[in-house]
């Protein structure tokens, strides 16, 4: 196979990083195929003194990348999976799933700090790991921040906030490691659905042979599980929903094991969260993530009648 592959991608460090990933697999896979990726600065990234639910949601981060792709700019684009929208256009699919790095998220401290200053807010816009974090230590006040993984950073050492938390899997990417100062557990923290998972998205129709082997068969089976919950739920950006799941045993063959999952879901109506857990089929992961959502259906009825 000869041609040429452009990966559209946002311009962020990360971004780039998890662009270069999928490169890399293509140029040694098919060394007849150069590949070159076409960086931009999404609305998302413009926009940074607003809350995501105010300016449109994650689909902030993607609208460049999708019409670059519908015009033939690029072949492919390249997404942390936590940050697509759970509702894709037909005509742009998700084409390939990668092995899912290290789930968990994350806090971080100001550099050279060791203990949490709760007189500082925590630096977090999300309200999934604020809802969560708070259950932890009742403590904490919050202020909104922004921004790519340094920017934060930054914001974070100049003395603004005490801490933030970010996801586990950008920070190793990025070869910050070192910064992180304790890991949440999933019992903990559920992760954002897709978390530490990238998303290949292509165009329907076309030959995308050259990714074969690319995409991970249990980080699928576990997107699609944690996705369909969130979808059934009616989740958006904005919704503090989580939901992770894994596959038990972790070996060969993948149908011979269990598809588990967690979820966490708060109910803006009466402000109570709710836990729960489900083990179902690894052939059949939307339906485990449709029958989870249906039990936290039926747990929000019962407490709103009890």
């Amino acid at each position: 196979m000869f041609g040429k592959i452009t990966i559209g991608s946002r311009e962020s460090r990360l971004a780039v990083i998890q662009s270069e990933i999928v490169q890399r697999y293509i140029q040694e896979h098919c060394p007849g195929l150069s590949v070159e990726i076409l960086t931009m600065k999404t609305t998302g990234d413009k926009i940074l003194n607003q809350p995501l639910e105010n300016i449109g949601g994650k689909g902030l981060f993607v609208k460049e990348l999708d019409a670059a792709l519908l015009d033939g700019r690029s072949d492919l684009s390249v997404h942390s999976l936590k940050d697509v929208p759970m509702e894709l256009p037909e005509e742009l699919p998700l084409i390939a799933f990668s092995a899912r790095e290290d789930v968990r998220d994350a806090l971080i401290l100001p550099e050279g700090v060791k203990e949490l200053d709760f007189s500082k807010p925590v630096g977090c816009s999300s309200r999934r790991r604020m809802l969560q974090f708070a259950q932890l230590y009742p403590q904490a006040v919050f202020q909104p921040i922004r921004g790519n993984v340094q920017t934060r950073l930054k914001k974070l050492d100049s003395g603004e906030y005490c801490a933030t938390i970010l996801a586990a899997a950008g920070l190793k990417r990025l070869g910050l490691e070192h910064r992180v100062s304790r890991y949440f557990t999933t019992e903990e923290m559920v992760p954002a659905a897709g978390q530490g998972i990238l998303a290949v998205q292509g165009r329907a129709g076309e030959d995308y042979r050259y990714l074969a082997g690319y995409s991970d068969a249990a980080a699928e089976a576990c997107a699609l599980a944690e996705r369909a919950f969130v979808r059934a739920l009616g989740g958006n950006c904005s919704t503090p929903v989580a939901a992770y799941a894994w596959v038990t045993p972790d070996t060969e063959p993948l149908s011979d094991g269990l598809l588990q999952m967690g979820v966490f879901y708060f109910d803006e109506e009466t402000g109570r969260n709710f836990r729960d857990s489900l083990a179902g089929s690894i052939e059949a992961p939307e339906e485990l993530g449709k029958a989870l959502a249906e039990r936290i259906r039926t747990q929000m009825s019962e407490n709103n009648h009890s």
